[in-house]
């Protein structure tokens, strides 16, 4: 009795694990992205500040941009009508570093991102706020 037990059980467990890793065997498609905070997101800056497939992506509006942003940073603006078309154009291969006023924009554009087909992307936590709080660099006017 105890024997067909433990073969329903392992028999379930190899079914479910099948299951499981058959669903991950698209994971080179999948979007990496992760949360990071200030002092996290600076060392990532200055690690790989010279590695053209590192990109750091300001999604706060031209204004907001132009009064203080992080080092090497391009601007996309999240409010803009075309938006995700924009992401759309950028090369999806690179990494991004994505960051807003405080975390919300950002928040909301990663789910974008990993329609869009982005492979690495780190979110800073606390966005620029965060960062200016942190009392990390900004290029400023």
């Amino acid at each position: 009795m105890h024997r067909r037990w433990w073969f329903a059980l392992l028999g379930g467990l190899v079914l479910v694990g099948g299951l499981v890793l058959g669903g991950c065997g698209g994971s080179s498609s999948q979007t990496r992205i992760q949360r990071v905070s200030p002092q996290e997101a600076y060392e990532l800056l200055q690690a790989r500040q010279d590695d053209p497939n590192f990109v750091v992506l300001d999604i706060r509006t031209p204004q907001e941009f132009q009064a203080g942003h992080l080092p090497g940073a391009i601007n996309i603006d999240f409010y803009a009508p075309d938006f995700a078309q924009q992401l759309d154009q950028l090369d999806k291969t690179k990494t991004y570093l994505v960051y807003c006023r405080s975390g919300n924009r950002s928040g909301q554009a990663l789910p974008i991102m990993r329609k869009l087909g982005f492979q690495e992307v780190y979110e800073l936590q606390g966005g620029i706020l965060a960062w200016v709080q942190a009392n990390l660099p900004i290029v400023a006017p």
